[in-house]
């Protein structure tokens, strides 16, 4: 065998189980079909969304809230075609680390489209055709996954676009048209929002990021209604869309079944996610991906039926996080060295970049009563935060669900300034099996966000918040 683990894609998963792979001495190569390591997240995900994120935020800052803090401005304007080449020069410094640490692990790379012959052999199909083939102990799949289509609705790239050419946009939207009420649309909307565009969000179900605690939805849609002026038509099932020069026309039902109209001059659809695995050669190994979703079926210790191939990432089960692609990653290879790894997926935090931030770690309270767990829960308004009156970003709350009896934390959901920070905390207190109680205990630095979460904790402990 020329290599003890190939891993094919070089995403968050696929970069990161390489590097570990390597690390514990396995010999380890990566194919990766694009010019550039790091997958969607550090081309057109996670990384160039949040560079946008924040330029967008310093502009919609310095237009409306640094006059109360004593600061002038005048003729305030967005260049966004240097707004784009930062977010540009952003990607080239990320993808340009992971190709440092490539060379400094000693992993071999390789640019093409890997398939399996079989299960030890990958042939890798380059841009100019040719071919190469390589053998290994263990193969890794990490081709993460594409932006889902809506059958019924064409994709032209230009005024009906995916959140890959959302990201490259070189004007201001007057209108933009969101489909679908999730993370992705509302952060890309958001993004717009702040530089001045129109925000309609489109969304299927009856609130906005509906995975989450629905008391944050809640919160979400009533601060970006107020901050942005995003409007949104919620319980409205998408039914086209077209397109005539600059304008785009999207129609959608409301639940009493009547026809809405938008018009805008751009159209997201951001309506989830599809695992992709075209050119794997699945069907060469006896894989066959799952109807719903296109995933990869794997096993407890994300190896597929076929010994020795393992998956990881947005191609298997779970929710799609670069974090939890990244976990799995280390996972696999130190399950490949004999170790033990564990993971717990009720403790994978998710986040909104939004302003304000949301974050959610462990049980909603929807889940709760679901699976009739005995719980009580404790919030803390950012209004009453110290910090937060000085920053001026009060909008938001922390909740703590914690057990009725045992007083375990089960649950932890914020919205607010740094949410994104703040919910570590409360991930490493679960992972510890921690109380409410405990976090309450503990001294935290003030004045600081992470307060909320200790007054939120002292609220659920026989409802003993002090400055609530």
């Amino acid at each position: 065998m020329q290599y003890d683990v190939i891993v094919i894609g070089s995403g968050p998963g696929g970069y990161v189980g390489a590097i570990r792979c390597a690390q514990l001495g396995l010999k380890t190569a990566v194919i990766e079909k694009y010019s550039t390591f790091g997958g969607t997240c550090l081309n057109v995900g996670c990384i160039p969304s949040k560079a946008l994120l924040d330029t967008s935020e310093h502009y919609h800052n310095a237009a409306h809230n640094f006059e109360t803090h004593g600061i002038e401005l005048s003729n305030l304007k967005i260049d966004v075609k240097k707004m784009i080449d930062r977010k540009n020069d952003v990607i080239a410094q990320n993808t340009a680390g992971i190709t440092f640490l490539f060379k400094k692990n000693k992993i071999d790379s390789y640019e093409g489209v890997g398939s399996f012959i079989d299960k030890n052999t990958i042939k890798v199909t380059k841009n100019d055709g040719s071919t190469e083939e390589l053998k290994a102990k263990n193969v890794i799949i990490a081709t993460g996954s594409k932006p889902t289509a809506l059958p019924f609705l064409p994709i032209d790239k230009k005024r009906i676009i995916t959140s890959t050419e959302a990201l490259n946009l070189q004007e201001v939207p007057k209108h933009l048209i969101v489909i679908g009420g999730g993370v992705i649309g509302l952060e890309l909307g958001s993004v717009y929002a702040r530089l001045g565009a129109k925000v309609s969000v489109v969304e299927f179900a009856k609130s906005i990021i509906g995975t989450m605690d629905g008391g944050l939805g809640k919160e979400l849609q009533r601060v970006l209604k107020k901050n942005l002026g995003m409007e949104f038509f919620l319980g409205h099932k998408v039914t086209g869309a077209t397109t005539e020069g600059e304008k785009v026309t999207v129609t959608a039902e409301d639940a009493k079944g009547q026809t809405v109209e938008l018009e805008g001059d751009y159209c997201i659809v951001s309506v989830g996610r599809t695992a992709y695995t075209e050119g794997l050669g699945l069907e060469s190994i006896g894989i066959k991906p799952e109807e719903r979703g296109n995933k990869i079926p794997v096993n407890e210790h994300l190896e597929t039926s076929v010994e020795g191939v393992y998956a990881i990432g947005d191609v298997v089960k779970g929710a799609m996080l670069a974090h939890k692609a990244e976990d799995e990653g280390i996972y696999v290879a130190e399950r490949i060295v004999g170790q033990k790894p564990h993971i717990d997926y009720n403790l994978i935090p998710g986040v909104v970049y939004t302003w304000p931030e949301v974050a959610s770690v462990g049980k909603t309270e929807e889940q709760l009563k679901e699976a009739g767990v005995k719980y009580k829960s404790g919030s803390f308004s950012f209004k009453a935060s110290g910090r937060a009156k000085a920053s001026g970003d009060t909008d938001g709350f922390v909740k703590v669900l914690a057990n009725s009896e045992t007083d375990e934390v089960l649950g932890v959901h914020i919205i607010g300034p740094r949410a994104a920070d703040v919910i570590a905390e409360a991930v490493v207190a679960m992972e510890y099996r921690a109380s409410a109680e405990d976090i309450g205990r503990i001294c935290h630095a003030h004045p600081t966000y992470t307060e909320t979460l200790k007054e939120a904790a002292l609220a659920a402990t026989a409802n003993r918040a002090i400055h609530a």
